[in-house]
């Protein structure tokens, strides 16, 4: 389908801003649910709700994942052809302390959204939001829609209730419900509660002339990194394709902490040893020390592959952060 309607959950987040963009730039209707909240900050998608904004705008409607009634009105207004599911208390950290939140909206909040278009929409076509926290410790493999998978936190086990619960409607009621494994995925627009934002805000504020310490965890733990708008556009292909399917996107490599640290700060010819102090508070109760996808398939049958290399997407969310404080590079 080259166009139709589409209806995004996690529309104000990093995934769901880039993915409103590309729906919106090839001529989609573009729903997005909100939950409204003291706390609503739409900054990543204000350009998308611009009145002046040529072309299609960004329509936002209610809704919570822990409400199913608003999860059909919404789908009853929206009439989606598409609906991505990427909506999630999705921060790894935050589900040790709030695990039964994190359950509710992760993991139940999943299986109340394919309930809701069962109910409103059962041909709509869904994308389901899988994470490679799914898999917990690799033992030095690279990660394949198969697993084995042994979440290592209350987020990575949330994520894999939705996962499974994904196919199992797809298979029980006949539902085109794909998913896809993303590995981590990085943009200017990441929370500061994710390391990567972390590490690049200190480097700008390093370059500013700031003494203050960055305090983290596991220095040593390596993440297969890519950059969310690559990302997006391999969520749209999956759920383009003929059949529901499952898929693993990430770079295929896997880099340290440390390797981000070295980009970020040495862009603004800073040491990041004299800014940066390791932290034992930060280190979670069961660490995850390597995540690596294997994305073969994801370029066999979607023919995607990342654009932007690891040092691209480093360099870029330094100088983001660099731009938003009116400072140049040295």
């Amino acid at each position: 389908m080259s166009s139709g309607r589409a209806l995004i959950t996690g529309v104000t987040g990093q995934d769901g801003s880039y993915l409103a963009e590309l729906l919106l730039e090839r001529g989609w209707e573009v729903f997005g649910l909100v939950r409204r909240t003291s706390t609503f900050q739409p900054w990543r998608i204000e350009g998308l709700l611009d009145p002046r904004r040529e072309g299609r705008r960004l329509v936002l409607l209610d809704g919570d994942l822990l409400d199913q009634g608003s999860l059909i009105r919404a789908m009853e207004v929206a009439r989606p052809d598409h609906i991505y599911h990427l909506a999630a208390q999705s921060f790894v950290g935050r589900s040790w302390s709030e695990p039964l939140h994190t359950a509710e909206v992760t993991g139940l909040g999943a299986l109340r959204v394919f309930e809701a278009a069962r109910t409103v929409c059962p041909q709509a076509r869904i994308y389901q939001a899988s994470t490679s926290e799914m898999y917990g410790d690799q033992r030095g493999a690279p990660a394949t829609v198969d697993g084995p998978f042994r979440p290592r936190s209350p987020y990575g086990t949330a994520k894999l209730f939705a996962h499974t619960t994904a196919i199992a409607w797809r298979e029980s009621f006949g539902m085109f419900i794909s998913t896809g494994i993303l590995f981590n995925h990085e943009s200017p627009r990441r929370g500061l509660e994710f390391v990567t934002a972390k590490v690049a805000r200190a480097a700008a504020l390093a370059h500013a002339g700031s003494r203050e310490k960055l305090r983290l965890g596991n220095l040593a733990a390596r993440r297969d990194w890519g950059h969310a708008r690559d990302y997006m556009e391999a969520v749209h292909l999956i759920v383009q394709q003929d059949q529901p399917d499952d898929f693993v996107i990430g770079t295929g490599e896997d880099h340290s902490v440390e390797d981000f640290l070295d980009i970020a700060f040495a862009l603004v010819g800073r040491d990041w040893r004299d800014y940066v102090r390791m932290d034992p508070r930060y280190l979670r109760p069961s660490e995850v020390d390597a995540l690596r996808a294997d994305p073969s398939k994801a370029r066999r049958v979607l023919g995607w592959q990342p654009r932007t290399s690891f040092p691209e997407l480093v360099r870029e969310m330094v100088r983001s952060d660099l731009a938003a404080a009116n400072l140049s590079l040295p």
